[in-house]
């Protein structure tokens, strides 16, 4: 049984939206999943994408991905963001997950980043297992912080939290 890696091409579009929504399953979120296949080909195979994907494939069937997108931090420089790691539930075990990561860790390590990193829901044992036994390194005392839809857009707009533009 053989299992490659290789780029996401145009194509695997539905096949990469059919993992977003197992992985939001999973995670006990499907109806918060958007995305649609003409956003997944906009924003990923444009002239400007907004993230790259890498495909999973074993014994010829795809198998999972991962998907990340570059960023930046003040402090060392840029780095890679793992938004979605993901193997189909049948296939874990077989070391495909680890081959994703390690992918895109040679990814990072190539374009001189100096970090990957990426979140994991606390109850979710299996992947924070997984994620120790690779090396990864917890960091309990930060937070994340979101803000969408209407928060966002009154953001956007001098509304903040008060609703007060200041001077």
């Amino acid at each position: 049984m053989t299992t490659t890696i290789r780029p996401a091409a145009r194509a695997d579009v539905p096949r990469i939206l059919e993992f977003i929504r197992s992985l939001a399953a999973y995670e006990r979120a499907p109806e918060a999943v958007t995305a649609t296949e003409a956003s997944l080909e906009r924003e990923g195979f444009g002239p400007n994408p907004y993230y790259f994907c890498l495909i999973a494939e074993h014994d010829g069937r795809t198998a999972g991905y991962a998907l990340f997108f570059y960023n930046y931090s003040t402090w060392v420089g840029p780095g890679i963001y793992l938004e979605d790691i993901f193997v189909e539930p049948e296939l874990r075990g077989l070391g495909i997950g680890k081959l994703l990561l390690e992918r895109v860790a040679a990814i990072a390590v190539e374009k001189g980043c100096a970090r990957l990193q990426w979140a994991v829901l606390d109850w979710n044992t299996p992947a924070i297992e997984f994620y120790r036994a690779m090396g990864g390194e917890f960091l309990d005392e930060w937070r994340n912080v979101r803000v969408t839809g209407e928060a966002l857009r009154r953001l956007a707009t001098c509304g903040g939290a008060d609703g007060a533009c200041a001077p």
